[in-house]
């Protein structure tokens, strides 16, 4: 099946913001994302539940790297409501890990890839946020991160519209789609925007390069669980 992008109003001519030109370059990685077989088995209730196993304990162990990460990203805040919120953000991510494993493994039945290891994609993208957010600035950090806060939230916008016939994947949906999760994101945002506003033109290809390079991260997280993947050796 097909999913529908949520009409989006025509951004304002003068001037573009950061976040604007974030989403432009990735519009091409959105589109294949909502392509992509996890997702519309999620809407139209195909998605195998052992792709959909794969991928709850693929994203509680990145759930963990991403804490650390946003934790970083709070040291490095510009001002105390950014330290205070992406703290917040990292103690989220935490708990997130430990109720998903909880519902949606129960959801399935068991835990029978509950000890799966971490996969080739899940350590190449979580390498890559740590590096990132260790090695660069605070808008590297920023950059990277962000993918995780806006794909999920738009992915979640577009499939509360379609919803899915199967309970689990339901709620897997409301949790995106949320209002609550929509205004963290619009937060991390409009951070973004200032942070973007304040830096060289230098500054920001870097961080558009680890933006679009962590969006990729997150097409190929979806299609490593869609495939079950696991070490060729």
């Amino acid at each position: 099946m097909t999913i529908d992008q949520p009409t989006v109003s025509a951004a304002p001519e003068t001037p573009v913001t950061f976040s604007a030109e974030l989403w432009q370059a990735i519009e091409p990685v959105y589109a294949a994302i909502l392509a992509h077989p996890f997702i519309t088995g999620l809407v139209d209730g195909t998605l195998p539940k052992e792709a959909f196993g794969h991928f709850v304990v693929q994203d509680s162990h990145y759930l963990r790297d991403y804490a650390r990460a946003l934790s970083v990203c709070a040291a490095r805040a510009p001002d105390e409501d950014d330290v205070r919120a992406f703290a917040g953000d990292a103690v989220g991510a935490v708990a997130a890990e430990q109720e998903m494993h909880s519902a949606f493994m129960a959801g399935l039945g068991g835990a029978a890839e509950h000890a799966a290891p971490v996969a080739p994609t899940t350590r190449a993208y979580t390498s890559y946020l740590l590096a990132t957010v260790y090695g660069g600035s605070f808008l590297d950090g920023l950059a990277a991160v962000l993918p995780c806060y806006w794909i999920y939230a738009r992915v979640g916008e577009a499939l509360l519209e379609h919803s899915s016939p199967d309970p689990l994947y339901r709620r897997w949906i409301a949790a995106y789609g949320d209002e609550t999760f929509q205004a963290v994101v619009r937060r991390v945002v409009a951070l973004t925007d200032r942070a973007g506003a304040e830096a060289t033109d230098a500054q920001r290809a870097r961080a558009l390069d680890h933006f679009v390079t962590t969006s990729r991260y997150e097409w190929m997280f979806w299609d490593a669980a869609w495939r079950r993947e696991t070490w060729p050796v």
